[in-house]
């Protein structure tokens, strides 16, 4: 993380997220980001930074870890920021219900075990539900090589949204090595555009997988 220039992101999977936020709006436009799983406030530091007036809320479930890092790591002044310490589902029913989102961002699974309560059809529908139209869903999905999370997170997330695109260093797609692949879900088609422009901005060497190229992942 570099504080000094949050638009910076240190880790690919992250950068690989905010390359997908920067499609949500027009450049620079203000927008409504729920985070589930603050981490350390990375993708949050990058909206304020790249979105200037962008409102925020950050879900985490570790009081400890959440208040470590607004202590050590202030968000910089001026950023719109709504905390909450709790579980992801039950936060996100928690919320206004008037409270709608442009992009709302699941950086929870580390790992093929994942809480069957959210890597599940009705969470994303839940999720879903608090979108904006053009909103988008962005889940982070770290996995072992054989990609069985991935591969029952891409047919949940396509019974809950009308398109899914995932997005990830290439070599993951062969189930090489462990690491993060990056599913976004649509309330619309997807736009081929959005392929072109992730793929020009990397991390490289970079692969959007949508529709039929999909169904080898999802099976």
């Amino acid at each position: 993380m570099n504080l000094a220039d949050p638009s910076h992101i240190f880790y690919e999977y992250l950068r690989r997220i905010g390359h997908v936020v920067d499609l949500a709006a027009e450049p620079g436009k203000p927008i409504k980001a729920l985070h589930l799983g603050a981490g350390a406030l990375t993708l949050a530091r990058y909206i304020q930074a790249t979105r200037p007036g962008s409102e925020q809320f950050a879900v985490e479930l570790e009081r400890e870890l959440l208040d470590f890092v607004l202590q050590n790591l202030p968000m910089p002044e001026g950023t719109a920021l709504t905390t909450l310490i709790g579980d992801a589902r039950e936060s996100l029913a928690e919320l206004p219900a008037q409270v709608m989102f442009d992009v709302v961002i699941l950086d929870i699974f580390s790992g093929p075990e994942a809480p069957a309560h959210i890597a599940c059809r009705e969470f994303y529908e839940e999720a879903a539900a608090r979108l904006q139209p053009d909103g988008v869903l962005i889940i982070n999905v770290g996995d072992e090589p054989a990609l069985t999370l991935v591969r029952s997170q891409v047919a949940a997330l396509r019974l809950a949204m009308q398109d899914v695109a995932a997005f990830a260093e290439t070599g993951m797609f062969a189930g090489r090595y462990p690491g993060n692949i990056v599913l976004v879900g649509t309330g619309k088609p997807w736009p081929q555009e959005w392929t072109a422009q992730l793929l020009t901005h990397g991390p490289h060497p970079a692969t959007v997988l949508t529709g039929v190229a999909l169904d080898a992942i999802s099976g």
